[in-house]
Order: C-alpha cells, then sequence, then structure tokens
C-alpha cells in the first residue's frame, strides 16, 4: 500500500492514519492554560518553598558583587586588609549559600514535577479506559500511545520546572534592576534599554513558533502511529517480502519529522539568538557609556559590577527565551493530551443509573436498529427476538451481516440508537456498567493476552479466584494437559499477545478466563474458530456444562459448535432472516439450510 499525501490535516474525531495529520488549533486553549494551573495547585506546598528558597538564594547571590565593588573601590586602594579579608570571606560565603539553596530548591521542584506528571498521565490513561470502542476504532494506537508515555514526558520539564523558573527569572530581572540603580542609575537605564526591543521580536515570531511545534507534533506522532502499525504486523511484512517498502515508507515519515523538527528548532533558536545579540550590544554600549560618556568617568570597580550585574541581567532573560520556546513547544502536546482527556465517554452511566441485581438471563431485543456512525446503511435493521434463561442462541450468517454487533450492542459496547435491549425486563441503558458486565462472561474472536503467567491470565476473569478454580476452569474447558506441558505449568510466562503459544491454545486459555467469571450471561465469539476438532470436543463438553442455567450467546461457522442450540437465528443484511432450532431450520431449507450445505460439502 502505497502512502497517499494529505493535503489537509483533519480533525482528531474524524477517522485518520498514519499518514493524515490531526487538526491543528492555531490559537493557545485558555482552557488547557487552566488545566495546567489545576495540575500545577496540587503540587504547590514544595513549589511554594521551591520559590521562597529561590528569592532568599538570589538575594545572597547578586549581594556578592557589592562585595567585590567594596574590595576594589574602597579596601584595596585604602589598603585595608582586615576589610579584604572580610569581603572575600562575605563572598565566599554567598556563594556556598546559594549553592546549597539551589540544590534543596532543584530537589523540591523534582519532586514537585514527577508529580504532576503522575498526574497527568493517571488521569489521561483513567479516561483512556473508559471511551468508547468507537475512539480505538477510528485512530492509530500509535498516535495514542505517544499521547500517554513520550507527550507527558515532554512536558514535564515545562510544567514544573518551567513554571517555578519563569517567576525565579522575573523576580532575578525584579532584583537585579533594584541592585543596579543602586549601584548606578545611568548605566542601570542603558542596561534595561534592549528589553522593548526583545520583547516585540519574540511576541512577533510567537504565532510562527507554536505553529512550527504543532507541526511537528503532528509529524512525531504519524512516525509512532507507523512504527506501532509495523510491529504490529511484522509477521505478515515478512511474509508478503514488503520490508523494502516499509522502508521506504518509514523513511519518508522520518524525513517530514525531521524537517519540522529543524524548521521549528530554526524558528526557537532565533528568539536565542536575538536575546544573546541584543543582550552583547548592550554590554558594549554601556562599557562605551562608563567609559566615554559620564563624568566623572565610571570607576573600574563600578564598571567591572556593573558588567556583572548585566551578564546576570541578561541571563535571566535569555533563560526566560528559553523557558517560552519550552512553553510553546509543550503547548503542542499538552493540546493532543488535553483534546484526549477531553474526549467524550459516549458509554458510561446515566444519572440515577440503578445497580442490576442477580441477573437471571432473560434477554430480549426489541426493534434494534443500529450503525457505527451514526448514518446509513444501518448494519442491524429493526432487529427483535427473545432469549430465555437456560436457553442457548447461535447467531449465525455471512461476514459482516451484524451478528458481532449483535453481541455488542448486548454488552454495550456501543450506545443503542433505536429500540430496546432488556435483560429480565429491565432497560440495559439504566443499570450501571458494572452490575451488567459483571454478570457477563464475554469471548471476543481477539484471544488478547497478558504479559503475566498463564495463571494470571486465567485469573483475569476473576481476580480474587483460588489455584483450585483456576485448575477447575481449565480442566472444564481442555486447556489443562496443554498447560501442564508447558515449561512451568500455570506459572510458565506469556509475552505480550501471547507470543510462543498457538492461535488454538489461546483461544483455550481466554475461554478459560470466561468460565471462571461464573456469568450468568455467556457470549461466545468464534470461540472454536482456531481450536482442532480433537479439542473441540473438550470444549463442546466444556460449553454444554457452562450453558445450563444461562443464557449463552454463540457466534460460530461450525456446525458443530451451534446445531445443539435451542435456538439458531440466520444474519442476513442486519435482519433476522431465519429463527428455529436446527431440524427446523433445515426442514425449511432455506439460507440455513444452504449454510449447512455448504459446510457439508467442504
Amino acid at each position: 500500500m502505497s502512502r497517499k499525501k494529505q493535503a489537509e490535516p483533519v480533525r482528531s474525531d474524524e477517522r485518520n492514519r498514519y499518514d493524515v495529520d490531526e487538526y491543528l488549533d492555531e490559537k493557545v486553549s485558555l482552557f488547557n492554560v487552566k488545566r495546567c494551573l489545576g495540575y500545577i495547585a496540587k503540587a504547590r506546598s514544595p513549589l511554594r518553598l521551591a520559590l521562597l528558597l529561590s528569592i532568599v538564594e538570589n538575594l545572597v547571590s547578586l549581594s556578592g558583587p557589592l562585595f567585590i565593588l567594596h574590595a576594589l573601590d574602597t579596601a584595596i586602594p585604602n589598603k585595608d586588609v582586615r576589610l579584604l579579608l572580610l569581603m572575600a570571606a562575605c563572598l565566599g560565603g554567598s556563594i556556598v549559600i546559594s549553592i546549597g539553596l539551589g540544590t534543596i530548591r532543584n530537589v523540591l521542584v523534582a519532586r514537585a514535577g514527577a508529580g504532576i506528571i503522575h498526574d497527568i498521565r493517571y488521569d489521561l490513561f483513567s479516561h483512556l479506559q473508559k471511551l468508547a470502542f468507537n475512539f480505538y476504532d477510528s485512530r492509530p494506537h500509535g498516535k495514542i500511545f505517544v499521547r500517554v508515555v513520550p507527550y507527558v514526558n515532554s512536558v514535564s520539564d515545562a510544567l514544573s520546572n518551567g513554571i517555578i523558573n519563569f517567576i525565579i527569572e522575573v523576580l532575578n530581572i525584579v532584583f537585579i534592576i533594584f541592585f543596579m540603580f543602586r549601584v548606578s542609575t545611568q548605566l542601570a537605564s542603558v542596561a534595561v534599554l534592549g528589553l522593548p526591543l526583545l520583547a516585540l521580536f519574540i511576541w512577533t515570531i510567537k504565532p510562527a513558533q507554536r505553529r512550527a511545534w504543532q507541526r511537528y507534533s503532528n509529524k512525531n506522532a504519524n512516525l509512532n502511529a507507523y512504527v506501532q502499525e509495523s510491529i504490529d504486523g511484522v509477521k505478515v511484512t515478512q511474509a508478503f517480502d514488503r520490508q523494502k517498502t516499509n522502508l521506504g515508507i518509514m523513511d519518508s515519515l522520518t524525513d517530514e519529522r525531521n524537517r519540522e523538527w529543524m524548521r521549528a528548532v530554526y524558528i526557537s533558536n532565533s528568539v536565542w539568538f536575538s536575546a544573546e545579540t541584543i543582550g552583547h550590544l548592550v554590554f558594549s554600549f554601556l562599557y562605551i557609556t562608563g567609559a566615554y560618556l559620564m563624568n566623572p568617568m565610571a570607576s573600574f570597580g563600578m564598571l567591572l559590577v556593573m558588567g556583572n550585574y548585566l551578564w546576570r541581567f541578561w541571563q535571566p532573560i535569555i533563560n526566560l527565551a528559553n523557558i517560552y520556546n519550552t512553553f510553546i513547544s509543550a503547548m503542542a502536546y499538552l493540546d493532543r493530551i488535553f483534546d484526549t482527556i477531553a474526549e467524550p465517554v459516549s458509554i458510561e452511566n446515566i444519572p440515577n443509573a440503578v445497580e442490576f441485581p442477580f441477573v437471571r438471563g432473560h434477554v430480549e431485543f426489541k426493534n434494534v436498529s443500529f450503525s457505527y456512525d451514526g448514518s446509513p446503511p444501518k448494519v442491524l435493521n429493526n432487529v427483535s427476538f427473545d432469549g430465555h434463561p437456560g436457553e442457548s442462541i447461535a447467531i449465525v450468517g455471512p461476514t459482516g451481516a451484524g451478528k458481532t454487533t449483535i453481541v455488542n450492542l448486548l454488552s454495550r459496547f456501543y450506545n443503542i440508537e433505536e429500540g430496546q435491549v432488556l435483560v429480565d425486563g429491565q432497560d440495559i441503558m439504566k443499570v450501571t456498567l458494572h452490575s451488567l458486565r459483571s454478570q457477563m462472561g464475554i469471548m471476543l474472536q481477539d484471544s488478547y493476552l497478558f504479559t503475566g503467567t498463564v495463571a494470571d491470565n486465567i485469573r483475569y476473569g476473576k481476580l480474587d479466584a483460588t489455584d483450585g478454580e483456576i485448575r477447575a476452569a481449565a480442566q472444564l474447558i481442555g486447556a489443562h494437559n496443554f498447560i501442564e506441558k508447558l515449561p512451568q505449568g500455570y506459572d510458565t510466562p506469556v509475552t505480550e499477545r501471547g507470543g510462543g503459544i498457538s492461535q488454538g491454545e489461546r483461544q483455550l486459555l481466554a475461554f478459560a478466563r470466561t468460565l471462571i467469571s461464573n456469568p450468568r450471561i455467556l457470549i461466545l465469539d468464534e470461540a472454536t474458530s482456531s481450536i482442532d476438532t480433537g479439542t473441540e470436543q473438550l470444549v463442546q463438553d466444556g460449553i454444554q456444562t457452562l450453558m445450563k442455567g444461562r443464557t449463552s450467546f454463540i457466534i460460530a461457522h461450525r456446525l458443530s459448535t451451534i446445531r445443539n442450540c435451542t435456538k439458531i437465528m440466520f444474519i442476513k443484511d442486519g435482519e433476522i432472516a431465519e429463527c428455529g432450532n436446527h431440524e427446523e431450520l433445515m426442514e425449511l431449507k432455506g439460507r440455513y439450510f444452504e449454510f449447512c450445505q455448504a459446510q457439508y460439502a467442504d
């Protein structure tokens, strides 16, 4: 698949790919700035102490040049050794105290920054856990991941050191101006002449700088999305010998990312370069004024001290320019982070939602219609059926007919658009998600395994399950024998996505995970699709035991899995084309009959 050039970025709520830029907001969001301040406020105690220490540190540090001035202009000309040693001791003491206070301040700021980043990442990850499937359906997962880890890391310095240092540097400038005017009013006036020029330049370049960092953020997200996609699909890449093509795409995405990075750096460095240039010009003019334009001419000590203060004066200005650069780049990341946190949770408890009591398992669909994007064509059209406790209901039909959509709506993975889904007569839209899903056992087509042990993955269905319960569930489903043959049995480590375990074995583990939750309503979506014939018989025995007294929904293509179900629904174009048990539908000689005949022929 070749990359297509995307001319215009799209909003983050629209479907996109790794080669599609996300929407850029041209203006700084005041709402996001308030969010930042909210996180900073949680760490106000260490930040206040750090600010206080910084003020004391700066005052002590700025007193140093005054000791030098007295030594050069008073102690040395008068050959006052005692005063000279006192000034040297005071200067050394100010340096030691300043270093000590600065070290403590840096520890406090680092601790506050870690707390701020923890809070942001926790809120972001917590929100991602609540977002509906359609959020993940419409975004490359790499673009989501980059917001949780790299982006949050990138804003760490701006939200901790950046804010506190901004206040400190502003106070530095105020203090230095005060000390300079105490030494010489004329030279101090010269020192501040460059400030308006620098402020005008920064204000002019600010919009271009923000846009540059946002574009870089987009290209960086695109690159991460493609890397994630490529790693997930590496087996397909190698199977079709696509490495060279993929490297070409990777190279193109990297070039785009680097190009935007250099553009952003050039603009940001121009702020620093301008501050440095203006600073050196002011330095030159200061010495010219002190040496030739003042009457009487400034003393050597005064020129040395004013030069020291001027260097100290422009240093915080340069630091402010760097802080500004950091903050502008951080805002590009914060926009993405806070946009994700602000993403509406479409699947959530309604106000006054009730707790579901013990579920008996009567399921009823009443005139349910649904489409994934809210517009025609609909995936389900006016679907109605009843499922009673103890019944096993098979859902069959061609690919894309709407089978999985039915169980997705029953599980409330998506909101129902039209009609009602009732469990024991209660509209599932009016009950809490936890009380509904905690009484369901759901096994999806993707038998996803998590990093941990085999036992940990089975225990995922019931976190307080004992080792005995885990073994019982595995034996019931027929997974015990292959688990015992693993190097460490139930304690065998499982890598991400179950590497080293066959697809059939992964499905057995996922099925055991579902069984151990002891559900009142059982949903199996292609539960036996990757299990060999010999293993399937073990699964069928486990299914029969599990389904007693429970309402079961089974999506499958194997006749051996569905023929003994009490009810079979054949779905065609989002509608229930036929419904009955195996014998009734075979006698009807309709679509289900053709479906079975095709399997018999195979």
